[in-house]
């Protein structure tokens, strides 16, 4: 390979441009530029190509910048197979101005709206398939236990439910106490701050306890399913499963799905005695309430019923988790970013029914007067 370089003679019509070596975008080096600054705005009519080697598109293209963008057809004569390259590079014109396509806002609201509305009925599609699938599996393991897998039914609770223990056990400590806080505040100031152990009980027991762990688990168990499941679906173990006769439900859904219906209710357990634990110390060290009086108020004023309450939204939080983040692992598609676009969604849905559930309970004990 000859390195690429020029000289500019001085003919009877002005300037001549000689050509020399190997015009490639492995040979040429810095002559392309020294060419172009050589040129001072005026394009070089007058061209010798005798000395010229090899050229391909990148040669084309400094040449044809060095002609003002064009390049005589008779220079090129003696050598068709270079003059098909600059016109091959000629006909792509990389310094015409692109464009912009401006779309209309309304059209392009209503394409947004209207792919939003078709996204939704897919998913929602996809979803009743998952959660049919999913009431199938689960009616056929009551029929034959011998389907369930206990191994990994004990493996999930072990990491769902006992791995979540000291963060939710901490967490509603502290919501007990600053609940305490609150209502220790706020009653004082009507000389009713005996009242603030109702306030912390039914609070404790019947709303926090359960929604603090249901959010703590939708947020760890539920990120947790979906990039399992997603990471297998990407590597296409769950396609091997499939081949070998092993349904995924079996194996990866519902053993993750059993794990929260079994642990979030203890969890929750743990949660309304933590909370409780951390607004008896509040109100011991701020209102002076002991804390057998703070029990015996709970007792005779709050009462088993609010604890049911709370408890009975506990299995149905695990259900809607769990079955929030198998389904979007299951979804995932053959990408990276398909992955983190899927556990992304489990966590923001897992909270969004979590709430929106609590909603529901809410409204329907209020028509129950409990």
């Amino acid at each position: 390979m000859r390195a690429a370089g020029f000289r500019i003679d001085q003919g009877p019509n002005g300037p001549v441009l000689a050509l020399s070596g190997d015009w490639t975008a492995g040979g040429m080096g810095d002559a392309g530029k020294r060419l172009l600054a050589s040129m001072r705005g005026q394009p070089f009519r007058n061209w010798d190509i005798r000395d010229l080697g090899k050229m391909d598109t990148a040669g084309a293209f400094i040449l044809l910048m060095a002609g003002g963008g064009t390049i005589p057809a008779e220079v090129f004569a003696a050598r068709p197979e270079t003059a098909r390259i600059v016109a091959l590079v000629d006909s792509v014109d990389e310094r015409a101005e692109r464009k912009v396509v401006r779309v209309d806002p309304i059209v392009r609201t209503l394409e947004k709206t209207g792919r939003g509305v078709a996204n939704f009925g897919s998913e929602l599609y996809r979803t009743l398939a998952f959660n049919g699938h999913l009431l199938a599996t689960a009616g056929r393991a009551v029929v034959q236990p011998k389907r369930i897998r206990w191994a990994a039914w004990f493996s999930q609770i072990d990491r769902a439910g006992l791995d979540a223990l000291p963060i939710v056990a901490i967490t509603t400590f502290f919501i007990g106490a600053v609940v305490a806080f609150l209502a220790a505040d706020m009653l004082q100031q009507f000389g009713a701050a005996v009242f603030a152990v109702e306030l912390i009980g039914i609070s404790v027991l019947r709303e926090f306890g359960v929604v603090l762990t249901a959010v703590l688990l939708a947020g760890r168990s539920a990120s947790s399913f979906a990039a399992e499941i997603g990471a297998m679906k990407m590597n296409q173990e769950v396609d091997a499963m499939k081949v070998m006769g092993v349904d995924p439900f079996d194996a990866l859904v519902l053993p993750r799905l059993a794990a929260l219906v079994i642990m979030l209710p203890a969890l929750t357990l743990v949660a309304d005695l933590s909370g409780l634990f951390g607004g008896a110390i509040v109100a011991w060290t701020k209102l002076d309430l002991s804390p057998a009086f703070f029990l015996q108020r709970i007792q005779e004023n709050v009462g088993a019923m609010q604890f049911w309450v709370g408890m009975s939204k506990a299995p149905v939080f695990a259900l809607v988790i769990a079955a929030i983040g198998a389904r979007q692992g299951m979804a995932v598609g053959g990408d990276v970013e398909s992955l983190g676009e899927r556990v992304t969604s489990a966590v923001v849905q897992a909270i969004f029914a979590i709430i929106v559930i609590d909603a529901i309970f809410a409204m329907i004990y209020l028509e129950l007067n409990i």
